[in-house]
């Protein structure tokens, strides 16, 4: 029951914080479009900012406190530390609970977002060549909600599910950590999180008032900055609150193996700070490649000269090369806080990932708050130069959305990892140590198996949710050509009707709400079935399988998608004596084409994927007992 009240409290957490994300989005998107009417860059900069500074401590401070008031309220039950294993094992709900609604935020956000995104560019942009966000083209009001309905509330709730289950994970397998050190021993991954939020507090001021925005070449620099900043502030921070809360020495059970080790605060601190600086190094890599300052992207542009397939070829070739630097720094990373620290290590890294989480939401809903803007700049249609302002702070966006689904995508590998090594700890625990005390052996005939069909997994779940996008787009554009076609003067420069935005908005809807279900579905159904079927050892490779192949297909996929836009944005802000002909050249129509393919990539399958490999693992954790009830661990078919 304790399991299940955590579960409630974590989907509630997750909707709140995406509810409110949402709500800040809607009222800042017209406070920054009024702010880029006045002269200069700080006060449009520091609206954005702002509001994406709302939803990141919002969400951080909410989630924490839930999690501890949930602890506090379970700790009456149990009051000796010797049962805080149970309790770290009831609270594993509250990360279900805000992954399975991340899920469902994500993958119909997503859908949301890019059918309408998709439809609107293909029908208004590539057949009639009118300007983006123009209010002429049905589909835009659809386009413009959707931004905030996945951008916002989609990767809140995303963010938020990382932090929950990294802090679960690190809580169940350090829970003999409580009988050692103590209450606050045990709460360290809570603690590392807190003072987090007080570090991304302190460094936000850089931004908005040490070092503020005055051209529109800081925009990117400022936000660059902020990642650096929280990222080294964090080092010292972390190291002196491990001293403060860890006992000198404390012991903790290894994963693999009968023996338990005797650990020092300095390698708590190290196993946090590696994943804080793995997490900054792969989100300066992400930003290499798909932002339009470096070669990667404008290679991407160049080729548009040549049509829109050498565009795709050379994106999809910069995804698949994009992910070689993160895998290497994520194999780093797991290596050192595993040696360090056994399993427990690689969940601190994980925490370290988020430490910053504050700054990487704030970064992260700054974007689609300047898109917006920019689309209420031509709706309203003010001065060319406020919508410039507008795609400038907005092109800076893209590029640190890109950053942030890369942090999104570290840390869900190490969470899931992590929460790997809890679900082996809690069938060790159920099973008196009968099962996975050696650890688990990947050359078991069914562990084999299922680590090739949990490979599979990431990329059916790729397909259902880009198959998703391409159908609702396709009624997109049928809707809007359909309007184009009763309505022709809707083309008109000043058109004297107007468009029927509720039947897009309706389309996107339905879609959402309908396509999210099969691979929401699938991803929740198949650990569980697996576990009931074919016992804990399937589960295992399962787990393992989809792990490995969705780190590497969500960062192809993110950086491609990221990477295409730019290049789009590169061109438009040439000039048409120029080598790349600018907007409504054939060389721009191949960079839409590219753009409008990497829409799925970037903003539906890639960051998706991340949750894949969370919510396979946090549900394997929660029913670990209930697959060992069945047959001791063997399955129903009992083939182990």
């Amino acid at each position: 029951i304790f399991t299940a009240v955590s579960f409630l409290l974590g989907a509630l957490t997750s909707m709140v914080s995406g509810y409110l994300g949402m709500k800040v989005a809607v009222y800042s998107n017209v406070r920054t479009t009024v702010s880029a009417t006045s002269p200069g860059w700080t006060a449009c900069f520091n609206t954005a900012f702002r509001a994406g500074a709302v939803m990141g401590f919002a969400l951080c401070g909410l989630g924490i406190l839930m999690l501890y008031m949930t602890m506090l309220a379970f700790k009456s039950h149990y009051t000796e530390p010797e049962d805080w294993v149970y309790l770290t094992e009831s609270i594993t709900g509250y990360g279900l609970g805000g992954s399975v609604i991340a899920m469902f935020g994500r993958v119909g956000g997503g859908i949301y977002t890019k059918a309408a995104d998709v439809g609107a560019d293909l029908v208004g942009k590539v057949v009639h060549g009118i300007p983006e966000d123009d209010p002429r083209n049905p589909a835009t009001i659809a386009d413009n909600v959707g931004d905030n309905v996945g951008d916002v509330a989609g990767m809140g709730s995303d963010l938020f599910g990382s932090f929950a289950e990294s802090t679960c994970a690190a809580l169940v397998i350090g829970s003999s950590i409580g009988v050692s050190g103590g209450w606050d021993a045990m709460c360290f991954p809570i603690i590392v999180s807190a003072v987090g939020i007080f570090v991304c507090l302190l460094c936000s001021f850089i931004a908005t008032d040490l070092k503020p925005v005055k051209s529109e070449a800081d925009v990117e620099s400022a936000l660059k900055l902020q990642l650096i900043s929280t990222t080294i502030v964090m080092i010292p921070a972390v190291y002196f609150t491990a001293l403060g809360f860890l006992p000198s020495e404390f012991t903790l059970q290894a994963t693999v193996g009968s023996g338990s080790f005797t650990l020092q605060p300095y390698q708590a601190s190290l196993c946090v700070i590696m994943g804080a600086v793995g997490g900054l190094i792969i989100g300066l890599v992400t930003e290499y490649y798909t932002s339009h300052s470096y070669s990667p992207v404008r290679e991407v542009a160049n080729a548009c000269k040549t049509g829109a397939a050498t565009n795709m070829i050379y994106g999809i070739a910069l995804g698949y090369k994009s992910a070689i630097i993160p895998v290497l720094v994520l194999a780093v990373v797991i290596y050192g806080s595993f040696t360090m620290c056994d399993m427990y290590g690689v969940a601190l890294a994980a925490i370290g990932f988020l430490a910053n989480l504050a700054t990487g939401l704030t970064i992260d809903v700054y974007g689609p708050v300047c898109d917006n803007a920019g689309g209420i700049a031509e709706m309203a249609e003010l001065d060319p130069a406020v919508r410039e302002k507008t795609d400038a702070l907005d092109a800076a966006g893209n590029t640190t959305a890109a950053i942030g689904k890369g942090f999104a995508i570290g840390s869900a590998a190490l969470v899931s990892l992590a929460l790997f090594g809890a679900f082996v700890t809690r069938i060790r625990n159920a099973s008196d140590d009968a099962l996975f005390s050696e650890g688990v052996n990947m050359l078991e005939p069914l562990t084999f198996a299922f680590l090739i069909i949990g490979g599979m997994i990431p990329f059916a779940f790729a397909a259902m949710t880009m198959k998703s996008v391409g159908l609702a787009a396709m009624e997109m554009v049928m809707e809007v050509q359909r309007q184009f076609d009763e309505k022709p003067h809707l083309l008109d420069a000043s058109p004297t009707e107007r468009p029927d935005y509720d039947a897009c908005i309706a389309i996107s809807t339905n879609a959402s709400l309908k396509e999210m279900v099969p691979p929401g579905a699938m991803v929740i159904f198949t650990p569980l079935i697996t576990g009931i079927f074919f016992g804990v050892t399937s589960v295992s490779g399962l787990l393992v399988g989809a792990l490995i192949a969705a780190v590497q297909l969500a960062i192809s996929m993110s950086n491609s998608g990221g990477a295409w836009d730019n290049a789009k944005k590169y061109i438009e802000k040439q000039s048409p004596d120029s080598e790349l002909k600018g907007k409504g050249s054939d060389i721009h129509k191949a960079a839409v084409v590219g753009d409008t393919v990497g829409d799925p990539f970037k903003d539906t399958s890639g960051p998706a994927l991340n949750i894949v490999m969370k919510l396979m693992a946090v549900l394997s954790l929660v029913f670990a007992d209930t697959f060992y009830a069945i047959n001791g661990g063997g399955g129903l078919l009992g083939l182990s």
